[in-house]
């Protein structure tokens, strides 16, 4: 699909989400409704024929991915703000920088597709249907969170999405797993496994996916930097796209793509990231095409009325994610299965025990 093209080159400058208030105070005389953007070729490895090198964005599509992405954006800056005021704890690793790449790849699969990730998860929990509140009611640990306040900012879940892999690389064999799930049951979906460019090195399960022809798509999300060990001092190759050691045929069975990005926090919340990236780097990915604009697809006005709504939105999903309180002790245990009857744990010593009781809906 050309829309995952165009998305990940580009809407990084475009931003998202759908702003059907301000859609209806403007005409469609006003705007150019559609707009045909150039991309540049794209490199390939044991592939006869590459994407089309254009791709038609509509107005609507263009303002649907701008506010996706800046509820994104203003998500994570409001996690970087709670993690500083100690309200959120642990582990934390932030996607801001990355977002086209989550907006790109929703644009071109289904719902009913699968996706697995790794600990970088927040962005996507939010494109696979999780809402703004829940995702940050589970960052602080809250009943209301969208694990129950157990899994934290490395596992967060929700419908065809699964996690959130605290171990690095160890998502992929599991996206496997899934892809052959959807090859046995015969439902035309497909599993998204992603993997960022610090587990490249590691994964080996392309082999195995080649021969089953099984329904995945491996992406390598490159954000030249691996726990803030540069690409080019981590691999002796860094075309990732390279690593898979088979021929594919890209229209049935797997197919591995390398999507070139940059994160604006460092690895994670204890990794400032300014030591080992230089200003001018960091000003690069900074600077911005502003398409929409460029090409009469909307107004300054009518994005800064995004931006007013995705705030408010932020706003209210971190006063909830403070406010609500922690899940009881009591559920320590719960979820463990699905669908089964209530059963005791063993507690840290042989006379404690706690009941587990299973999720049934």
């Amino acid at each position: 699909d050309m829309k995952l093209i165009f998305v990940i080159d580009s809407v990084t400058q475009i931003y998202t989400n759908g702003a059907a208030l301000i859609m209806s105070a403007r005409t469609f005389t006003d705007f150019t409704t559609q707009a045909t953007f150039e991309i540049k070729k794209r490199d390939l490895f044991k592939l006869d024929e590459g994407p089309a090198t254009q791709v038609v964005l509509t107005g609507d599509e263009g303002l649907q991915y701008y506010r996706t992405i800046q509820i994104m954006r203003r998500m994570e800056l409001k996690a970087d703000q709670l993690y500083k005021q100690k309200m959120i704890r642990g582990f934390c690793h932030l996607y801001d920088g990355q977002e086209a790449c989550a907006v790109g790849l929703e644009a071109s699969i289904n719902l009913s597709d699968h996706l697995i990730t790794a600990y970088r998860a927040h962005g996507y929990t939010y494109t696979r249907g999780g809402t703004v509140k829940e995702i940050m009611a589970e960052l602080t640990g809250r009943r209301g969170g969208i694990a129950k306040g157990k899994g934290g900012s490395m596992h967060m879940y929700c419908k065809n999405l699964y996690g959130g892999n605290g171990i690095i690389g160890a998502q992929v064999p599991l996206g496997a797993g899934v892809a052959l799930a959807c090859k046995y049951l015969g439902n035309n979906e497909l599993c998204v496994c992603l993997y960022g460019d610090g587990a490249a090195n590691q994964v080996c399960t392309y082999n195995m996916a080649a021969p089953w022809k099984l329904p995945v798509i491996f992406v390598c999300e490159n954000n030249r930097y691996g726990m803030g060990t540069s690409v080019e001092r981590a691999a002796a190759s860094t075309d990732y796209y390279k690593e898979s050691s088979f021929l594919v045929d890209g229209m049935d069975g797997p197919i591995l793509m390398e999507l070139q990005t940059y994160s604006y926090h460092g690895h994670s919340m204890s990794d400032p990231g300014f030591s080992y990236c230089t200003r001018e780097e960091i000003q690069e990915v900074h600077s911005k095409r502003d398409h929409m604009l460029r090409h009469n697809m909307a107004s300054v006005e009518e994005l800064k009325g995004i931006d007013v709504e995705v705030r408010k939105e932020i706003k209210d999903a971190a006063q909830f994610a403070t406010t609500d309180p922690e899940p009881p002790l009591e559920e320590l245990c719960n979820h463990i299965f699905y669908n089964e009857p209530p059963f005791e744990v063993c507690g840290t010593n042989p006379w404690t025990k706690l009941k587990s009781i299973s999720q049934s809906s």
